[in-house]
Order: structure tokens, then sequence, then C-alpha cells
């Protein structure tokens, strides 16, 4: 195998009897999947998501890919193939098309469908070309072969890659439920064709990896969801994600066995259940969805709401009920139903949520206590299976953390995959396939680039530390005016301070000390503005270190006179 702890140069050129392989996103990180191959030239980009911020990156909306390698290769992308319409697949692919906007978008109905609407309201029309299973596709010089996935979101492909210089067969996505409740299982003979076929390089699903035996059958929680609604007395409200329609349908039809009325909350799972609804991924029986407007009509023992805010998002509409910030208030003996699993990072934000609910006295039960979700990915029985199907010639594990692609690289080992084709690689490196062998040939710069309001790529991380700082240790700002003749103080300094747990009268004890180190500064002909404030920035923080045991930003203004 690879190995992670590896300095890279810079690629050579592409050889363009090679096909170049380079993730800008998914590989160490449950997010922002994104990988190119290039062949003679032109550029095939498989998926294009996002990831969503933890704790040490506050005040961050999303995280997208690091496009900086296609600055000026936009016009050799011959096509963006999206397996399946979950954000981290598909949540920057807005940002892709700002740079060029034609790029031609593949994807399954419900893809598609989805996507259109997140890219109307970026006023983007896009280029769009519907697949489905089985179909054939050529893009430039790649031939393209789409297989059907399961997962948990419909219509999800996979996409068996033919060049000149090799195949590859990307799974998105993935597990092996052998009873969806849409009767769409993972297509295995197709697997098997590709096999046959010759797979030189596979790119697998690592989520689960690292779990061993099988994922359970998503059939398996409406049964859990009937019992747990046949003993609530009072409201039901059920989150998940906003993409999950199967989780939908199943409480929908709990919900009508039961005598309950389903109210959608929340902007994203109102738009996602319409658009499924509308395409018929969605069967609503008759009389059992209504509008959130019209839950007050109704008694709290027949009426459940389907929320977003399972993953602790704080704008969700789950976050605001906690926090008493929305219109729904949490009343003693409702019951909450956590729908989904834990994506990493996101424990601290989802217990908070939890422990904000249970205090307003509801019931909150989640995979934690019951089983209510099942995973969308396959576990490492299931991965295994896949590579006896296949019997690829290399692999390169994709879509989860180190330890997850290292999980992954193991299992193909073990299944007869030599170990110097099993490809463990991070963002950004770059893999050429000559001859159907992959070997990684250098890296491209491939960092991460932060949404912040209407911000993108200009928050910075020294930005973000500037901000744990300010949250963790504070602020002190010192105003002061300098005469530059003899170093005198004219004014000043006047400390405020904010958020150090100590009032701005403290700080009166270093005051001298500001004025002495200036003045001798000044003398020692050090008498720019820049190296003043640093000077004043160096005396009050080795007091505020020494005396007060902190580390606060601290701004220095100087006036020169």
């Amino acid at each position: 195998m690879s190995r992670f702890d590896i300095d890279l140069a810079s690629p050579p050129p592409a050889d363009p009897e090679s096909v170049r392989v380079i993730a800008l996103g998914g590989l160490g990180e449950i997010g922002r999947n994104m990988t190119l191959f290039e062949y003679r030239g032109k550029i095939l980009i498989v998926d294009c998501g996002v990831l969503f911020p933890e704790d040490e990156q506050p005040g961050v909306d999303l995280i997208l890919p690091d496009f900086r390698y296609l600055d000026d290769r936009m016009d050799d992308i011959v096509g963006l193939v999206l397996t399946h319409g979950h954000e981290d697949h598909i949540g920057a692919v807005p940002y892709l098309l700002r740079r060029r906007n034609d790029i031609p978008l593949l994807g399954s109905t419900f893809t598609l469908a989805l996507l259109k609407a997140k890219l109307k309201e970026h006023r983007i029309a896009p280029v769009t070309v519907e697949v489905r299973e089985g179909d054939a596709e050529q893009l430039g010089p790649f031939d393209l072969e789409f297989l059907a996935v399961n997962h948990s979101i419909p219509d999800a492909l996979a996409v068996f890659i033919k060049t000149g210089a090799g195949t590859v067969l990307h799974t998105g996505d993935f597990k092996m439920d052998q009873l969806p409740l849409d009767g769409r299982i993972t297509d295995l003979r197709a697997f098997a064709r590709a096999g046959e076929e010759g797979v030189d390089l596979f790119l697998t699903d690592s989520t689960n990896s690292d779990v061993p035996g099988f994922t359970a059958l998503e059939k398996d929680i409406g049964k859990v969801l009937e019992d747990l609604f046949a003993h609530a007395e009072r409201r039901i409200i059920v989150a998940s994600f906003a993409s999950h329609v199967h989780r939908v349908q199943q409480v929908l039809e709990a919900a009508s066995a039961h005598g309950r009325k389903v109210a959608l909350v929340g902007r994203s799972m109102v738009r996602n259940m319409r658009i499924a609804q509308e395409l018929g991924y969605l069967k609503v029986p008759p009389g059992t969805l209504i509008d959130l407007k019209h839950v007050d009509d109704y008694p709290d023992d027949q009426i459940v709401l389907m929320s977003t805010g399972s993953q602790g998002e704080p704008m969700a509409a789950l976050s605001r009920m906690a926090s008493g910030d929305h219109r729904v208030e949490i009343g003693q003996g409702d019951t909450i139903i956590l729908a989904s699993s834990l994506i990493p990072g996101n424990e601290n934000a989802v217990y908070r949520v939890i422990n904000g609910l249970m205090r307003l006295g509801a019931n909150v039960i989640h995979k934690g206590n019951a089983k209510v979700h099942v995973s969308g990915h396959a576990s490492a029985g299931e991965l295994l299976y896949c590579y006896n199907i296949v019997r690829p010639r290399a692999v390169m594990p994709v879509h989860g953390e180190v330890r997850h692609l290292l999980a992954n690289g193991e299992l193909a080992r073990q299944t007869g995959v030599p170990e110097n084709r099993i490809v463990l690689a991070e963002n950004g490196w770059v893999v050429d396939m000559v001859k159907g062998v992959p070997d990684v040939v250098g890296a491209v710069e491939c960092g991460m680039v932060f949404v912040d309001g209407s911000s993108v790529g200009e928050i910075t991380e020294a930005d973000l530390k500037d901000r744990l700082v300010l949250a963790g240790e504070g602020f002190v700002s010192i105003v002061l005016a300098v005469d530059t003749s003899n170093g005198a103080l004219l004014a000043g300094p006047d400390i405020h301070v904010r958020g150090v747990a100590e009032n701005d009268a403290v700080f009166d004890d270093i005051k001298p000390k500001i004025a002495q180190a200036v003045a001798e500064a000044v003398q020692e002909n050090k008498a720019d503005q820049h190296q003043l404030q640093q000077v004043v920035r160096r005396t009050v923080g080795r007091w505020v270190g020494g005396k007060l045991r902190r580390r606060p930003m601290i701004v220095p203004t100087v006036v020169l006179v």
C-alpha cells in the first residue's frame, strides 16, 4: 500500500496515454467528494460536493473542494458525473459552474432534479444530461457506463469509465440492501460484467469499511417506527436528512397507520419531498400530509412533524426548537426521533440538541438507544463481496477518513489485490495509471476553500485561528499617541477589554510599562508605526500571559505625532 506520511513534489506533465486521477476532496474526510480523471488532455469530473464545518471553523458555512488545479483547464472539462443527490456530492456544483456554466452535468432523474432546484437559487441554468442504469455515454475520450447502486437516497449510480489507457469503476456511495424499499438493488451482475471486461482501478466507498458484517436492512426501521408511533402519547417529531426519501416514506406510512397527520418542517425538507412526490419517488397516503400552518388545528396526539436538523446544524429546524427559537414549541411528553447516524465531527452539536430537547421535557429516541436508522454505506462484508465479484487489478479507496481508507485497503489486500496495487491517497495526490497500472507521481495544491456568507475562498486558516482566539481568549485593544521626537506619550494608553473576564481597571498596572517600552523603542530609532505596535503587542502579551494566564488577541493602535 502507498503511505500517507510522504512529501510529494509537483507531478510531471501528464502522459497523454495515461489516465491521471486526482481527488480534490473526499479523502481523509467525510464530504467534499470530487475526483478528476484526465486523459489525452481532457478532464472528466465525478461528483462535486461540500464539507460541513466543525467547531474549530467558526463562522464558516461550507467548505468547498480546491478548484485551483482547474483554473486554466476549465475548457478541457468534458463533463461532470454526479453519482447521487447528497450535498457532499452535489453541493459545490454551483461554485464550479460560476467558473464555467456550460459544463455538461450527467446524473439520474432525482439527482438532477435536486441539483436544478439548488442551481435555480444561484440563478444558474445548467446543461444537463439525464442518465439511468444501463445507459452508455461518450464524453470526449471517455466511454461511460452507468450502474445501479442502492444508497440512502433514490437513483444512485456507479460509473464505469473506459479509456485507451485503462478502465475505472467508481462506486459512488453504496450499500447492498437486498430488500430495499424501492426494489432497486445494487446491480452486482453489472459489477460482475465490468469485472469480466476488466477493472484496472476500483474506487470504492470506504465510509463503513471498518464496520464488520453487513449493513442492516432499511425495511427493519419501519417496524421500529410503527412501535414508537403506537406508544407515543403526544406529538412526534422525526428528524432526518432532508433528502432521505425512504425514511420520510416510512414515517408517512407509520403516521397513516396510527391516524396521524404529517407536516414537513424545514425549507430543504419541503423542497426535496415536493420534488420526490412529483417524480413518483415518494408515495403519500391520501389525507396524511398537511401544511405546517395547519398543525394547530389538530390535537397533539394526531400530529407528526418531519424535520431537518438531525446533525445539530445551528440554523436547522430541530436545533431552533431545542433553543426555543421556532414556532413549534417542544412540550412535556413530546417524542423526538433522530432517524440518522452521526456524521463524524457533529457529535457535540447533536448531543447539545438532544440535551436541549430533553430539558424541555421531550423523550428523545436516537440510534444510541433504539434502531431508528441504518447506514447508507456498505460495511466490510459487502465490500469483500464486491472485491471478489469485480476482481480489480488495483484499488483506490475513496470517501472516508484515514481510518476508513486504511481499513478498505486492508479488505482489498485480503481478497488478493497486491499491496503495490492498493493506492492510499490524500486530497491533491496525483495518480497516473499507465497500461492499467496506477502509481502516485506527485501532488498538486489542494487546500480547503471556505464559504462565509457571500465570501468564497477569502477566509484563511489564519482568520479562523483569530476567530478561535477571540472566542476562547478574548480581545484587548490599546490606543495611544506617541511623540516621535522623544517617545513621550501624548495620549493614552487607553485599554479596552472584551471577553477576558477582567475589567479594564486591572490593566492600569501595565500602562507605565507600555510608556517605558515605547520610549525605549523611539530612543533606539524604532519609531515607525508598525514597529511601535509590535512593541506594545509584545509588552501587553507578556504581562497578560504572566499575570492572567491568558492569550487574548491584542490589537494596538499607535498614532504618531
